[in-house]
């Protein structure tokens, strides 16, 4: 693959870039109007293409066509006079990344040719993960170009061959189990078993027994001896979501089992020894908790070794009509429908300018649900029925239990913004309970006795 395809008309500055680029060790090929442009696009590759908009034998904009005909990852930079900045914007429109006024400064070009080659090889590299996703997993695939995406794509494969524990990041609805199970599907442990639990969905009471099993006997009904979830993971990955709703008393034997491999049973003398990676994943700021001592600071650390952020989907917007449309795809199909519906172009507007509060998840469940309510071949904003979920705004019932009397109500309502404050004023202060007292207008020991005060409750 050659670097840059350089596309400029006027001879003296042909010359004058194509020495700038190679000095900066880029391997560079020139042309001097849109017919030889086409013909180097239709014969080599080209990390980036640099072009003039006026030129001879057509225009920069068929440049930039022939350079993204087929849907390759070629950058385009265009330069353009400075009194053409329309011409500018309407080739970014067209698919071009960014674009140069002239006279051109060649620091600045540098700059832009060397952080298009580096998005292409980050584009690469994501690629060739997912392509290895797909091959080794039967798991959906992952969507998506967005930066921040690739990122974690690109740590899922860094971290993967290791055995070290991976935290991972997210809003609910945004796929932190899919990225678990491609952190298990491309480690050496991919032929044990990926074994989930939802720390959030099981009563605190049964957790315990969920998570380590129980000896025959242990309580009353335990009529059998049963395994738990990690002797179930033995020799692959115990994935535990929502770890952040990991009740205090669990917390001491989650740490044993990371640190020592080690656990026991409900019920049971023996310890038992078991071989598993383990990766968590939580919505929650950990940290803060650390801080309100709602979580162990010593188990946050152990599971905190390597951390994957996935972005909200409201800021991976580039992510929504590719996400959209692979759903339309799937559902037309389930529907039995012969070809996948299309959005009408409101629709499109309608998904983009959504603010997406349950992430992937709603999206999915939103065009699934428009593929359901759609008569024709063409998905209206009305089959998605967003506006009336973004018009719907929390209510206090979504946060406070309003049962009991109007004191107890209060009392409960009192209490959660206090520990909201809390919690917020101590992230500001860095986890300083001294620095968290004098933004709340208290004294350290004030402080001290409110946040011991909770954790007694």
């Amino acid at each position: 693959m050659i670097d840059v395809l350089l596309v400029e008309d006027k001879e003296s500055l042909r010359i004058g870039l194509v020495e700038v680029l190679r000095a900066h060790g880029l391997s560079v090929e020139a042309s001097a109007d849109t017919y030889e442009a086409k013909r180097a696009l239709a014969r080599s590759s080209f990390g980036v293409v640099l072009t003039d908009l006026k030129l001879p034998a057509g225009s920069g904009f068929d440049v930039i066509a022939a350079a993204l005909k087929g849907g390759g990852d070629t950058d385009v930079i265009v330069m353009t006079a400075f009194g053409s900045i329309e011409d500018a914007v309407r080739a970014i429109r067209e698919g071009a990344s960014d674009f140069l006024t002239k006279p051109v400064d060649p620091d600045h070009l540098l700059l832009l040719v060397d952080r298009a080659l580096d998005r292409r090889r980050l584009k690469r590299r994501a690629f060739l993960l997912e392509e290895e996703l797909q091959e080794r997993m039967s798991l959906p695939r992952l969507v998506g170009t967005s930066e921040g995406l690739r990122e974690a794509l690109v740590q899922v494969q860094r971290v993967a061959p290791s055995d070290t524990t991976v935290l991972i990041l997210g809003e609910s609805g945004t796929g932190k189990e899919l990225l678990a199970r491609s952190v298990h599907q491309l480690s050496p442990r991919a032929k044990g078993p990926f074994v989930a639990i939802n720390c959030a969905a099981i009563p605190e009471a049964l957790l315990e027994n969920e998570l380590f099993g129980h000896e025959k006997g242990a309580f009353t009904g335990a009529n059998a001896r049963k395994l738990g979830r990690v002797e179930m993971a033995q020799g692959g990955t115990l994935f535990l979501d929502e770890i952040g709703e990991l009740p205090l008393s669990l917390q001491p034997k989650i740490l044993r089992l990371v640190q020592e491999k080690q656990f026991d049973r409900v019920g049971g003398t023996e310890t038992r020894q078991v071989d598993l990676r383990l990766v968590t994943a939580t919505n929650r700021d950990l940290k803060t908790m650390v801080a309100t001592r709602e979580f162990r600071d010593d188990l946050y650390f152990r599971l905190s070794v390597i951390e994957i952020t996935i972005p909200p989907l409201r800021a991976r917007r580039d992510d929504i009509l590719p996400l959209a449309q692979s759903f339309l795809e799937r559902f037309s199909k389930d529907a039995g429908r012969k070809r996948a519906l299309t959005l009408s172009p409101s629709s499109v507007r309608a998904l983009t300018d959504h603010s997406w509060p349950g992430n992937v998840r709603e999206l999915q469940n939103g065009i699934e649900r428009a593929v359901i309510l759609c008569a024709g071949d063409v998905i209206e904003p009305e089959h998605l029925r967003l506006d009336a979920q973004a018009a719907r705004r929390p209510q206090i019932a979504d946060v406070i239990d309003m049962s009991g009397s109007i004191a107890e109500v209060r009392d409960r309502a009192s209490d959660a913004a206090e520990a909201e404050l809390v919690a917020r004023a101590l992230t500001r202060a860095e986890g300083s309970v001294e620095g968290a007292a004098e933004l709340l207008g208290l004294s350290a020991n004030a402080l001290r006795k409110r946040i011991k005060r909770r954790e007694d409750v």
